[in-house]
């Protein structure tokens, strides 16, 4: 390479990352996934914008900086996958990846087959690579959109799955039918490639994985050096998986980095949390290196040769498809219909169909004696660029307006103790749409909570690292509902001292503990009184009892504050007038002091409203006079 060339390419290089770490702090400040940012850079600085960059400078090296580049961004994902999550939806995240992977391969590649009237196997090629969603655009968008956690448990997962499976599936069909010219589909053939591939990736993927485990854990890498030394050895670790999968089976690399990521990430590394920052720095730079280079290679005219059909392609996709096989594969779990349409309105393909369709384009240019081969091409890379495109602006771009439009961004509650009280608890909060989260240490209670369908983390709450590592950093409400009152009081002045949660509650065993809890400034609610108040109410007050116990069941308590701005200068007559049939205004409460309001009262902004009727009417109640 002429030194003219070298120094173009250090050029090239420096433009990339300098254009990347722009990009990302872009998105940082404006709250979006970095992903729009990088491919909206890379159309501008490429041939089709101003023409700074021009990534056919790196000619067949391209292929296998792409690929490495994508073993890191794909390890990275995989690393942060834990597997306590996998438990708090594991029917959807199983679904997801299986039943919902089927749907959108035959869908996709029915569509593209009748709306681009592309052939059956480049139709099946196009759908592989679109089942992908991936780690590169999810994690962005749920670092941005605090959805609760079985919701974006399960778009990890299927990101970092289908980013695997997409990917061999990819490789396979392209080697198996479209390479071969094999019209006839031969099942058996490529399922015994599949396979080979997938298990090659997995075998590979352990091997090295307990390679490093062993070394980090029983080897003294350097007294001074050991948290650098073991962050760089984790890196070299992805990196040989990658290599030695793909020198056994083209492509298992992609299997082998992701099984060796959920492994090491699950496996209590020492210097976790020095590996966890030096890798997403590492992925930040080569995910903004692929994305700007792949973005700058598209050309307009491979997406306008696509015509009507294109846009067909891309509506079905994002409005036909993903909503179904999210509602098939959701069935029959505790989503609510709105984290349904989140999860089917927010899955934007991401790097692994782009940099994969990308190497299949240009082997396509390369094969002149396949028939079409340069059309199919356009068609393959204009498909996948297109959809990737669309469902990133909009999808992604609009994932914080999604989940502000269906409601799913719910208040996180962590309740310390997740024995009958809090499951109890939990479950009323989950009820009304909240995002609860059980800390507990007792196995079997643990058990219990999750075959319940809760989200359990274990720990001691005790532990400030425990909490949060629980979430307690953007927990609104704290409760402490352990049977013991040394504990609960201990949690109660964690979350104060430690954490800004704006309620902390906690359990008083004991009722002579009562008082000492709430002298140190903690809220607290005796079990024993509570108990003993119910009881009294039956004997004293069976009617208001038996009420009060129906409404626990099919009934609801709310208490809102009035902020929308038609409801100021409204009567309690007029306000009534607008409610669902089935809910009562029993009480409004203004500058502290709390009343059963007159029909003339007269709303203003700031007032407490407290609905009490039927849970589904109260609830229309609330939208109605306090829209979120």
């Amino acid at each position: 390479m002429s030194s003219g060339a070298s120094a173009e390419l250090i050029y090239i290089v420096a433009a990339i990352i300098g254009v990347g770490v722009v990009a990302q702090v872009l998105a940082d400040r404006f709250r979006v996934p970095s992903v729009l940012f990088l491919l909206s850079a890379g159309i501008i600085v490429g041939p089709v914008g101003v023409g700074l960059l021009d990534p056919t400078s790196f000619g067949g090296a391209l292929s296998a900086i792409v690929g490495l580049s994508v073993a890191i961004i794909v390890f990275e994902g995989a690393f942060h996958l834990k597997l306590n999550k996998l438990r708090e939806a594991p029917s959807a995240q199983i679904r997801l990846v299986t039943i919902g992977a089927a749907i959108s391969l035959v869908g996709t590649a029915i569509v593209v087959h009748f709306a681009l009237g592309a052939a059956w196997d480049l139709s099946f090629l196009i759908g592989a690579l679109l089942v992908a969603t991936g780690p590169t655009v999810i994690t962005p968008i749920l670092s941005v959109v605090a959805v609760r956690d079985r919701v974006g448990a399960a778009l990890e997962t299927e990101g970092i799955v289908n980013d695997v499976t997409a990917a061999i599936l990819a490789v396979v069909m392209f080697e198996v039918v479209v390479l071969t010219g094999n019209e006839s589909f031969a099942l058996a053939e490529f399922l015994s490639e599949f396979m080979a591939k997938l298990g090659t990736g997995l075998i590979v993927g352990l091997l090295i994985s307990l390679v490093i485990w062993y070394v980090l854990r029983h080897v003294d890498l350097s007294r001074e050096n050991a948290p650098q030394n073991s962050r760089l050895l984790v890196l070299a670790g992805a990196l040989v998986a990658y290599a030695v999968a793909d020198f056994f089976a083209k492509e298992a690399g992609i299997a082998a980095v992701a099984t060796a990521g959920i492994i090491l990430g699950n496996a209590n590394l020492p210097y976790e949390e020095k590996i966890e920052e030096f890798k997403g720095d590492i992925t930040l730079v080569v995910l903004s290196f692929v994305f700007i280079t792949l973005a700058a290679l598209l050309e307009p005219s491979d997406l306008f040769s696509l015509g009507v059909g294109g846009v067909v392609v891309v509506l079905a996709v994002m409005f036909l498809i993903r909503p179904f096989l999210v509602f098939v594969s959701t069935t029959g779990t505790r989503f609510t219909r709105g984290e349904k349409l989140f999860v089917s309105f927010v899955g934007p393909r991401g790097i692994i169909p782009a940099s994969v369709a990308t190497l299949f384009a240009f082997r396509l240019q390369n094969t002149p004696e396949i028939p079409n081969s340069g059309a199919a091409a356009t068609t393959l890379i204009g498909t996948v660029f297109l959809v990737i495109l669309v469902t990133v602006v909009f999808e992604a771009g609009f994932a914080r307006h999604i989940a502000e439009r269906l409601n799913v961004i719910p208040m996180r509650v962590l309740i310390i103790g997740g024995g009958k009280v809090g499951r109890a608890l939990a479950e009323r909060l989950e009820d009304r749409g909240e995002n609860v989260v059980l800390i507990e240490q007792d196995e079997s209670i643990i058990a219990t909570a999750r075959d319940n369908g809760f989200t359990v983390h274990r720990g001691d709450g005790t532990d400030t690292d425990v909490l949060r590592a629980a979430g307690a950093d953007n927990a609104k409400i704290v409760v402490a509902a352990t049977g013991d009152d040394d504990v609960n009081l201990l949690v109660a002045q964690l979350a104060d001292s430690k954490f800004d949660a704006e309620t902390i509650i906690a359990r008083a065993n004991n009722p002579d503990n009562v008082d000492a809890f709430e002298d140190l400034g903690v809220r607290t609610i005796s079990s024993s009184l509570a108990t003993a108040w119910a009881i009294d109410n039956v004997i004293e007050r069976p009617a208001l009892s038996n009420w009060m116990t129906e409404l626990g069941r099919s009934g609801d308590v709310q208490e809102i504050e009035v902020t929308a701005k038609d409801l100021v200068g409204k009567t309690i007559t007029e306000l009534d007038s607008d409610l669902p049939n089935g809910v009562l205004i029993a009480l409004v409460g203004r500058n502290g002091e709390t009343s059963v309001p007159s029909e003339d009262f007269t709303l203003q902004q700031g007032d407490h409203i407290t609905f009490l009727g039927r849970r589904e009417a109260v609830r229309n109640a609330i939208d109605l006079c306090h829209p979120r």
